[in-house]
């Protein structure tokens, strides 16, 4: 089937498919027509072979972020926010055509790809009233005869750095702020999903974003994102990503002394007490587990039970578990493929490793015939510490349970990780609720519920969970400087 016929299947506005790279408002292939295949993790099928830059075509994205900077940077802020505001309103006109893109590339549900269009949106709807707003606290002179000021002032070109699990969303969380700051932007999705990241550079430009404010370029990230962090015009970098890049990226970054943001791997406890309401939590854990496949840095990994509480929960979430649905995407089954074969081979080495310790399996525990990137959701019960899914992230749908029996015991059990992401805690005690929350090593505590997400609050970890924040006010500081002045009136 020729491009132009997947096109069209996919897309309604087929001008949405896009193959090539968007750099300086112009779409640009590879050279020597370096290519990437696209699959549908689903099937196998090919959807697209998207260009794959070199370096010097990053540098070049540079080139064109570094001159459109003064231009973008030198308007007023609610020109900038208008700007956003048509990119808004442009992605929730064309959500269904994002959806599907995001299906056929990433796997996950319609329903969920959906869901995650309208909070990709909600970035670029939230920054362009942050963008009016950029000022800081001023300060009172501390000199005779002299006038204080405090300015802030975008830092330049920001490059971000996306995933393949959420290919829309990372990106407009990240080019919101970025934006609204005054930055200019060089941007690279993943490899396995670039078609998402394509997809809104034609919509940003029709929103008006001029060239060169707001580039994307596939390719193979160490060539292409290799370039920006040794070019000292790139004044930011935001990545999401596992914890084991971010460390290279942060290592290969130092020679420029970037502004960071990284966003890395977790490794979520899920607290339940004795006192919690056993419906609600055993809801709320199967969300917290099997939503995007397991594929989300924040699902939970690790449940732990007290043990009066404990044989009923592991019977109900199994239950709950059995009765998940596994299908492709635009089936809109409860749980889709996984990305790719290596992180089907992560399921089975964890749960081999886990029953070869003791555990036992209550649900799940193999592939599913429907391809093989199919596993089906699992429950292991009797997980003991040891066992390699209680210290590594799964990143997939394998629930490890087991039981605990003194507060003191679930906290410490909890943050025995150098993982501090998010930490999901059940309980209907007022006063354990503050002291959980307080001595949980996490950037976020989920009480009673699963989703915390949105575009006004600060998401980001602690430890190995990353640097900075993204969302709020807070995830425009990293694409700011604050510059002092001090005026002499005599």
């Amino acid at each position: 089937m020729q491009l132009t016929d997947i096109r069209s299947r996919i897309c309604s506005d087929a001008a949405l498919f896009r193959d090539a790279s968007h750099i300086d408002g112009q779409w640009v292939s590879g050279k020597g027509d370096r290519r990437i295949a696209v699959t549908n993790p689903a099937d196998g099928t090919l959807l697209a072979r998207v260009a794959a830059l070199s370096a010097s075509q990053a540098r070049g994205a540079v080139d064109a972020a570094q001159a459109a900077f003064a231009g973008w940077s030198g308007l007023l802020p609610q020109e900038r926010a208008q700007v956003l505001r048509r990119w808004y309103a442009l992605m929730i006109a064309h959500r269904e055509d994002l959806a599907r893109l995001m299906v056929l590339e990433q796997g996950k549900p319609l329903s969920e790809a959906r869901g995650e269009i309208d909070y990709a949106a909600a970035f670029l709807e939230f920054y362009a009233e942050e963008a009016r707003r950029p000022n800081i606290e001023g300060v009172t002179s501390h000199l005779p005869d002299a006038e204080v000021e405090l300015w802030r002032e975008p830092v330049g070109v920001a490059a971000l750095v996306t995933p393949w699990n959420f290919p829309s969303a990372m990106l407009t969380r990240k080019a919101g702020a970025a934006l609204a700051a005054g930055c200019t932007v060089v941007a690279h999705p993943s490899a396995e999903t670039p078609l998402s990241a394509l997809a809104l550079a034609e919509l940003a430009q029709r929103a008006g974003l001029p060239p060169g404010v707001f580039n994307v370029v596939t390719g193979e990230a160490p060539e292409i994102v290799g370039a920006w962090t040794v070019d000292a015009r790139v004044r930011a970098l935001s990545f999401t990503g596992s914890t084991q890049v971010g460390k290279l990226l942060y290592r290969q970054s130092a020679d420029t002394v970037k502004r960071l943001v990284l966003e890395l791997g977790g490794h979520a406890p899920f607290l339940v007490f004795a006192d919690a309401d056993l419906d609600r939590a055993v809801a709320e854990a199967v969300k917290a587990k099997f939503a995007t496949t397991g594929q989300d840095c924040l699902g939970a990994n690790r449940f732990l039970i007290e043990r009066p509480l404990y044989e009923a929960f592991c019977a109900r979430f199994t239950a709950a578990v059995e009765k998940l649905t596994l299908g492709p995407g635009m089936e809109d089954r409860d749980l889709g493929p996984l990305m790719n074969e290596a992180a089907v081979a992560k399921q089975e080495e964890h749960v081999a490793d886990a029953l070869a310790r003791g555990a036992t399996l209550l649900a799940g525990g193999s592939r599913d015939p429907q391809g093989p990137l199919f596993y089906r959701p699992t429950v292991l019960a009797g997980v003991p510490q040891e066992a390699r899914i209680m210290s590594e992230e799964t990143f997939g749908p394998v629930a490890a349970l087991a039981p605990f029996d003194t507060e003191d015991e679930a906290i410490s059990r909890a943050n025995a990780t150098e993982y501090g992401l998010i930490a999901y805690l059940h309980t209907a005690d007022p006063r354990r609720i503050y002291r959980a929350s307080r001595a949980l090593g996490f950037g976020m505590v989920a009480v009673n519920r699963t989703k915390v997400t949105g575009a006004p609050i600060p998401f980001g970890g602690m430890k190995q969970s990353g640097l900075g924040r993204e969302g709020a006010r807070l995830g425009m500081e990293a694409f700011t400087e604050v510059k002092y002045l001090c005026r002499d009136w005599s």
